[in-house]
């Protein structure tokens, strides 16, 4: 492993790994399905601490380069197409899309196993029939009360609607909106959104974003009654609204009577001890549609978003678009129905959040020692 960590160099150490693994993945070097070499075999043959290993390493995890396995090691999930931009560019990795064979989430197999030999034994020949269009009512009632207790979003189970990720549910918000519409997206975004919108034969109108969210003179110029957003993490830029930005947003919907598609896919797995505010429900005269996925928080494989309709919204999506059926199996929503209820999905949660935190702690300590 012929990697230089140059001293001088302003960039911290970790960074400077953290690039030289990057390069090596984009080349082909560690291709798609492989082992990286273990972190203490990195630290002895570039003379860092396993810390600053370990801190690289959870960093290319966090942007989709790789993924551990837990007591196995971290395994390449990259795909050159998966990405926006390249390094240079200062691109990052987007949501993870599938992986290799035999890798699997941090998500404990243990307790997804023991679900669904519980579902099958609880539920018997229920497994076997067709699903409600919206999704079947243990799941969407779940979804309720776990909103209810993480976000303190209070809605009715007919709010919530069932589909097969969050890309499906693009598809779905702009058949709603039809194809007269014009949506401001961010720029930049994740490049999915806009091919999603597009196809569906809406435009797009793309405004800049600054440190805070999108620039406010964009938002005052576009002509758009339409806005989608990332307020958390938003990909690829990184940003994530204050409080401020979003109530310009909520302002801004309720001066053109205009509709927020708000898609937090990253929201729950923040460090912070402060969960974070999402608009739906900010504004009881703003419409917002809420997004979310299953896909980031328990494993690439799981393929289920949600999507939360306002209240004014509910009668004229069932009337527009209430025959679609569902695009996830009745099986799949009863096992994260019995996850949600269980606790087994919050605690996952928080294990989560507190390696995270706790790493992020340590490196605080150590990173004027690794330079």
């Amino acid at each position: 492993m012929n990697y230089e960590i140059d001293k001088n160099d302003r960039s911290p150490a970790y960074i400077q790994l953290y690039r030289y693994l990057v390069k090596d993945i984009i080349a082909g070097v560690y291709p798609y399905g492989s082992k990286l070499p273990s972190k203490r075999i990195i630290s002895e043959e570039t003379g860092l601490s396993v810390i600053t290993v370990e801190h690289a390493v959870m960093l290319l995890a966090d942007e989709g380069y790789v993924l551990g396995r837990e007591r196995s090691g971290s395994f390449v999930i990259y795909k050159g197409d998966d990405f926006l931009g390249d390094l240079a560019a200062g691109g990052l990795n987007e949501a993870v899309k599938e992986t290799p064979a035999g890798i699997t989430s941090e998500f404990p197999f243990s307790v997804i196993a023991k679900t669904m030999r519980r579902v099958i034994l609880d539920y018997g020949e229920r497994i076997m029939i067709k699903s409600p269009n919206h999704g079947c009512p243990e799941l969407r009632g779940e979804i309720c009360r776990y909103l209810a207790r993480s976000r303190g979003i209070v809605i009715q189970p007919a709010q919530v609607i069932i589909g097969s990720g969050t890309e499906y549910l693009y598809g779905l918000i702009a058949q709603l909106l039809g194809t007269d519409s014009v949506i401001a997206i961010e720029d930049p975004s994740y490049k999915i959104i806009r091919k999603v919108y597009e196809a569906m034969g809406l435009k797009c109108d793309l405004l800049k974003m600054n440190k805070d969210g999108i620039a406010t003179e964009e938002l005052k110029k576009t002509g758009a009654s339409v806005l989608h957003i990332t307020p958390f993490n938003s990909y690829p830029s990184g940003v994530t609204a204050d409080i401020s930005k979003k109530k310009e947003y909520l302002r801004w919907a309720k001066q053109r009577n205009g509709l927020i598609i708000e898609d937090n896919y990253d929201s729950e797995l923040t460090v912070s001890r402060k969960v974070e505010e999402p608009l739906f429900g900010m504004d009881a005269d703003v419409n917002v549609i809420y997004l979310n996925t299953f896909t980031r928080t328990l494993a690439p494989s799981v393929r289920v978003g949600y999507m939360l309709l306002p209240l004014r919204l509910v009668d004229t999506f069932n009337k527009k678009l209430g025959f679609y059926s569902c695009t996830v199996p009745i099986f799949d929503q009863f096992v994260l129905a019995e996850l949600l209820k269980s606790g087994d999905f919050e605690r996952h949660l928080n294990r989560v959040r507190r390696k995270r935190r706790n790493t992020a702690g340590t490196f605080a300590v150590d990173k004027n020692a690794i330079k």
